[in-house]
C-alpha cells in the first residue's frame, strides 16, 4: 500500500475509515508486483489498482465487505478457462490479495498511519503484515525504519516474533525491496507458520544529468516522470540555470567530475552524462566507472565513443570497467529529437534497471513483465 500512500495518509488525516487491497504474491503473466495497492473508503471513492483492471471490479466489492464485518482476508484470483471476462486474469496469471480494513476503531491503523506518513514524506521505512496464520493474527502489523519508526506496533504473539520480524524486515528495507517470508509465531520455526508481506518504501532513486544541454532538458522531464530525484550539472553557469530546467530537483554549477566526487550515490542511481567533451567527460567517467551505481550512459557518436574509450584507457581505466558504460547511450529506437532521444534513454534505464533485452515484444519469447524488486517467500533461517 506504500505506493499509494500520499492519497492514503491525506485520508488518514481527514479521518476517513477505508480498507486497502495489497498484492501479497504473483504467479505468472501479472500486470501489478506485490505491494500494489488499491483502497476504497466508506464512502465508495477509490484509488490505486491491484491488477490493471482484470479483477478491480470484485476486489472493490471485498473492500467495502471489509469496511463492514472488520475482517481482513486473503483471496486469490486467476485465470478464467471458461469465461475470459469472469473474475481472472485474462493474461493468464494469478494473484494473491490481502484486504485489510483500516477503520478508526481498528488497532492496526495506527501502525499503518506510520508507515504511510514516513513513505509519504519520502522517509525510508518498511511495513510487515501478517497474511496467513492464525485468524486472529491475520493483518496485524509493525513497521521498521531510521530513527523513531524502528519496530513501531507489533503482532501481540510471541515477544521473539516481533523481534525476528523486526530485523527480516530491516533486511528488506535495505535493500529497497517488497516480498514475503515464512516465519513461525514464536519467531523462528517453532509454532504455527504465518506468510508477512513486507512492503519497502524509500526515497525516490537519482538520476544525475551531466551537461546543461537541450537534450539534458528532454531527459530531466522524462526523469522525473519515472519517479527519479533529477540532478542537473554543468561548471557553465550560463547553461546550468532554473530557467532553462524548472523541473530539476537541483542545479549544480560545478565541474562534473568535482561534484561526482561529494555527492552521495548509491545502488539505485543512474548518470547520464550528455557533455561529450573530453575534458568534462574523461574526469568523470573515470570516477563514475568505479562507483557502485546502477547505470552509467555517455552521449556521442560511435566515433567519439571510441575516442572517448582510449582516452579512458590512457588514464587507467580498464576493460572490465569499460563494460559498463552504455555508450552510445540510449537504444537504438531512431531518435532525432531531444525527447525521442530522452526516451530512448530512459528505456535503457528500465531495461537495465528491470533486466529486459530492449527487443521489440512482438515475436520474442521473452517475459513481458520484469521486476528486480521484489523477492519471492523465503524462510527464516534459509540462504536467500
Amino acid at each position: 500500500m506504500l505506493d499509494i500512500a500520499e492519497e492514503l495518509h491525506r485520508w488518514v488525516e481527514q479521518g476517513r475509515d477505508f480498507a486497502v487491497a495489497t498484492v501479497v504474491a504473483v504467479g505468472g503473466s501479472a500486470p501489478r508486483q506485490p505491494g500494489a495497492a488499491l483502497a476504497v473508503d466508506a464512502d465508495g471513492t477509490a484509488i490505486g489498482s491491484v491488477s490493471g483492471g482484470c479483477v478491480e471490479g470484485a476486489v472493490y466489492e471485498l473492500c467495502q465487505q471489509a469496511l463492514e464485518d472488520g475482517e481482513s482476508v486473503l483471496e486469490r484470483f486467476g485465470y478464467s478457462d471458461e469465461d475470459a471476462f469472469a473474475v481472472g486474469l485474462t493474461c493468464g496469471g494469478v494473484i494473491d490479495i490481502l484486504v485489510t480494513p483500516v477503520r478508526s476503531c481498528d488497532p492496526v491503523r495506527t501502525v499503518i498511519t506510520a508507515a504511510l506518513e514516513a513513505a509519504a514524506q519520502g522517509r525510508a521505512a518498511a511495513l510487515a503484515r501478517i497474511v496467513s496464520g492464525p485468524g486472529e493474527l491475520v493483518g496485524r502489523a509493525l513497521v521498521v525504519g531510521p530513527e523513531d519508526l524502528s519496530g513501531y506496533g507489533g503482532f501481540g504473539a510471541h515477544p521473539e516474533l516481533d523481534r525476528t520480524i523486526a530485523a527480516e524486515a530491516g533486511a528488506f528495507l535495505d535493500a529497497g525491496r517488497t516480498g514475503t517470508l515464512e516465519v513461525g509465531e514464536q519467531g523462528s520455526r517453532c509454532g504455527t507458520p504465518l506468510t508477512v508481506l513486507v512492503e519497502s518504501s524509500v526515497p525516490p532513486p537519482r538520476m544525475i544529468v551531466f551537461g546543461a544541454i537541450d537534450f539534458a532538458s528532454a531527459l530531466v522531464r522524462i526523469g522525473k516522470f519515472l519517479g527519479y530525484r533529477v540532478t542537473v550539472c554543468d561548471a557553465r553557469p550560463v547553461f546550468a540555470t532554473a530557467a532553462r530546467f524548472p523541473e530539476a530537483d537541483e542545479i549544480v554549477v560545478e565541474w562534473p567530475h568535482t561534484y561526482l566526487e561529494r555527492t552521495e550515490v548509491d545502488a539505485r542511481t543512474v548518470l547520464c552524462v550528455l557533455t561529450h567533451d573530453a575534458k568534462f567527460d574523461v574526469p568523470l567517467l573515470r570516477l563514475a566507472l568505479r562507483l557502485p551505481v546502477a547505470y552509467v550512459g555517455a552521449m556521442g557518436s560511435r566515433r567519439t565513443h571510441l575516442d572517448r574509450n582510449e582516452r579512458l584507457r590512457e588514464v587507467g581505466v580498464t576493460e572490465l570497467e569499460l563494460t559498463r558504460l552504455r555508450s552510445p547511450i540510449g537504444l537504438d529506437l531512431g531518435a532525432r529529437t531531444p525527447e525521442e532521444t530522452a526516451l530512448s534513454i530512459a528505456a535503457e534505464i528500465v531495461a537495465a534497471r528491470r533486466g529486459g533485452s530492449g527487443v521489440s515484444l512482438t515475436g520474442a519469447h521473452t517475459p513481458i513483465h520484469h521486476d528486480g524488486t521484489s523477492v519471492p517467500a523465503r524462510r527464516i533461517g534459509s540462504v536467500a
